[in-house]
């Protein structure tokens, strides 16, 4: 990188890059939001002589994301090879001089039109008076030129005005023209130490993401490649399977994966940019592969029962590499994996170091051999009872609601199958789950709120119906209800692992037996699922995961 560069220009030649395309504003630049009246304080410090700042530009060959036009003015692109100067620093300056110095019509975000011709000198104001105004009210139209026609004006339009305002007029045009604006030129610098100035310049401001720097870097105008729009593109796709809430940060890991088998910060910003875009195709689709895996095979509905966003990570890496669905023991080496990962709290911390870690074990699931681990899985009774405190943001939790959603649980009323949604998921205190026992029920009986708010006192139902049927009643009773109107409540309540109505104390309402037998039950499936290595002997103390402390404080 050459050391940045002060330089000036004056308004024809500023004016006359932006029109070719020379000097363009990155997308990750925030929208323009300055007023015509801030505008005109700008022009109206040009006419003084007044400083207005630098302008930090960057000059590349590389080509980003950048806005397409202002107003109704098409921006054109470069030419191939040419010297890009992209804004770091002054795109609401240098946005507002153009509109205002070109009168263009800006419409906002809200709709509303700002018509940038409508900026005028007042004539008659004096040099220690707001020269430039917007508000021509009560003022004399012989005495108000506007900017646009002050520099585009020929003689006939200038010489119109009466003989008093000549010099002015003059004067006034002279000093737009020929001011200088002052610019610093960054040059040979990579996008990554373009962004980081930028950052830096902005410490006030909200910072750019990894996503939108990386949206800049590998977008490509001849191959149409803008990754904004990709992976707006794969959200829609995965809609329709309720796995729209995939993070950018996840896409971007996985990609690096496949590129480098490291997914940290500067893995992937210094990525290849070709390489990047050779690999989006097939990295997609190895994501969208993921995805309809987990929903049909592990029948995890939607997204936000996923355990983390990241395991879609080291499963899109086997899929990229695997174009078919897996059988005999790569299935199982892969769901023991899943359940590994799951039930530890894996990736509560250190993310991108466990998944570098991780894909050398997808890379032996790949060659057929079981890879070992190096933390302890415990799927016995008395750990659920120890670390089920109910809170969604808990992979562990999220777990064995990946295990009730297997079973398709079916409604308590009519057998049928409960519709689960992201929307109803995003919360603790969703229509999609309720307390078995109830909550005021078991406070009268003096339960502490950890036994109360526990994952073995959850089941999966499909709307708030029966909760406003249920509400503080005791379990005996309420269910009484449904077994007279449901004829198949004992196949029902097996769907929600709640085996055997007797054995389970529920007609008794003994809701220490029911935490028993279905501590029981969660256990074996649990335990079907992951396969036993000498590790596992030692025993799982505890989950790491971000609510360990909230587990030791309950109660």
């Amino acid at each position: 990188m050459q050391l940045p560069e002060p330089q000036t220009k004056t308004f024809p030649s500023l004016v006359g890059a932006i029109e070719q395309g020379q000097i363009k504003i990155p997308q990750f630049q925030r929208d323009f939001v300055w007023t015509m009246q801030k505008s005109a304080g700008l022009i109206d410090s040009v006419i003084k002589g007044y400083p207005i700042g630098t302008f930090i530009f960057w000059r590349t060959k590389e080509r980003l994301r950048s806005v397409k036009d202002i107003g109704k003015q098409v921006l054109p692109e470069p030419e191939p090879g040419d010297f890009v100067d992209y804004v770091l620093d002054g795109q609401q300056r240098l946005t507002s001089l153009f509109a205002s110095l070109k009168g263009i019509t800006l419409v906002r975000e809200d709709g509303r039109e700002d018509d940038f011709s409508k900026i005028f000198i007042d004539l008659e104001s004096e040099e220690s008076d707001q020269i430039v105004i917007t508000d021509t009210d009560g003022r004399d139209a012989e005495s108000l030129i506007s900017i646009l026609d002050l520099l585009t004006g020929d003689f006939m339009v200038l010489a119109s005005y009466p003989q008093k305002y000549h010099e002015k007029l003059r004067t006034y045009k002279n000093r737009i023209e020929s001011y200088q604006y002052s610019i610093i030129q960054v040059k040979d610098a990579p996008i990554e130490i373009a962004t980081e100035i930028f950052a830096r310049i902005n410490v006030g401001g909200k910072p750019l993401s990894l996503f939108e720097i990386m949206v800049a870097k590998t977008f490509d105008h001849e191959k149409q490649f803008d990754l904004a729009e990709k992976f707006q593109e794969l959200v829609d796709n995965l809609k329709p399977f309720d796995y729209e809430t995939i993070s950018d940060a996840t896409v971007l890991q996985i990609v690096s994966i496949i590129l480098s088998k490291e997914c940290k910060r500067q893995v992937i910003l210094g990525l290849d940019k070709n390489d990047f875009i050779n690999t989006w195709d097939k990295a997609k689709d190895s994501i969208e592969r993921t995805v309809e895996y987990f929903k049909n095979y592990y029948r995890i509905p939607v997204s936000q029962l996923l355990p983390y966003n990241a395991l879609i990570a080291p499963f899109s890496y086997f899929f990229f590499y695997h174009p078919d669905r897996p059988t005999g023991d790569k299935q199982r080496f892969l769901e023991d994996f899943f359940w590994r990962c799951s039930l530890s709290g894996r990736y509560s911390s250190s993310v991108e170091s466990k998944l570098a870690q991780d894909v050398k074990r997808i890379d032996q699931i790949l060659a057929g051999e079981l890879p070992s681990y190096d933390w302890s899985i415990d799927t016995s009774d008395e750990f659920i009872k120890n670390n089920g405190w109910f809170s969604t943001a808990r992979s562990y939790i999220k777990a064995i609601l990946c295990i009730y959603a297997y079973l398709q649980p079916k409604s308590f009323s009519d057998n049928s199958i409960v519709n689960i949604s992201n929307y109803w998921l995003k919360q603790a205190n969703s229509k999609n789950y309720h307390h078995f026992f109830p909550k005021a029920h078991l406070r009268k009986q003096n339960y502490g709120e950890f036994r109360i708010n526990h994952i073995l006192n959850i089941t999966i139902v499909d709307d708030f119906l029966n909760k406003r049927e249920i509400k503080a009643k005791a379990p005996s009773k309420y269910m009484a209800k449904f077994r007279d109107v449901n004829p198949n409540l004992e196949a029902t309540m097996k769907t929600h692992l709640i085996e055997d109505l007797d054995t389970f104390g529920i007609w008794d309402d003994d809701y220490d037996k029911f935490f028993d037998e279905r501590a029981k039950v969660v256990s074996r499936e649990l335990s079907k699922r992951v396969i036993k290595q000498d590790i596992d002997k030692q025993g799982q103390s505890s989950i790491v995961d971000d609510f360990e402390e909230e587990l030791t404080t309950v109660e």
